[in-house]
């Protein structure tokens, strides 16, 4: 047996800077393109759908193409609306009366305020005035809770949207060996393998 080596010859050449030389810089890194480029691969379809709808409710739907989702969005949006513009005024009114109705003079009786509502008893004014203002509390609690429902949805469904649901499913069987606990040596078995691959679109 015999070992075989080769070699190559080598060789360099030397350049010496003369008078009519010229130096060219070398190509520095554009490190602001690449972090423009990582800044944009990060701004992926899930973030623009909730950055759209957190900017104008439906915004994502719209984004989306789930065109038949904005009734539901902006029927929602006119009822809480309704309810909480509703609520706020009847709580002023309520508010007002109360104050008037604690003022213990007549200067208020003229008022219409307090005209449609000086045959109720000062604790049901003091109620009323709670009441609606708990019910306007509550709208708007509803309101934000479904504002962050809207951009949660757009953002799940961009984030579906981005992939081939139909799931491609393959079965492989074949022959193995399989460790059995408690025994010396391994057993003859099939191994059963489902394959489910979910396609980027």
């Amino acid at each position: 047996m015999g070992l075989y080596f080769t070699a190559s010859p080598a060789s360099g050449q030397v350049v010496t800077e003369g008078p009519d030389s010229v130096i060219v810089p070398l190509p520095v890194a554009d490190t602001a393109k690449a972090d423009n480029t990582f800044f944009l691969d990060k701004w992926n379809r899930p973030a623009k759908a909730a950055f759209y709808s957190a900017v104008f409710p439906g915004g994502g739907q719209i984004y989306n193409k789930s065109y038949w989702k904005l009734p539901i969005i902006y029927g929602t949006v006119a009822v809480l609306g309704y309810y909480l513009i509703d609520n706020n005024n009847k709580y002023q009114d309520f508010r007002l009366a109360a104050i008037q109705r604690a003022d213990s003079t007549d200067k208020y009786v003229s008022s219409p305020i307090y005209g449609i509502n000086v045959s109720r008893g000062s604790q049901n004014i003091r109620f009323a005035r709670d009441y609606y203002r708990r019910n306007r509390d509550l709208t708007i609690l509803l309101s934000i809770g479904f504002y962050g429902l809207q951009i949660a949805e757009a953002y799940v469904h961009a984030y579906l949207k981005d992939f081939d649901v139909s799931e491609d499913l393959s079965l492989r069987v074949q022959p193995g060996l399989m460790r059995v606990p408690h025994a010396t040596g391994y057993t003859p078995g099939l191994t059963l393998t489902l394959y489910t691959t979910s396609r980027p679109k």
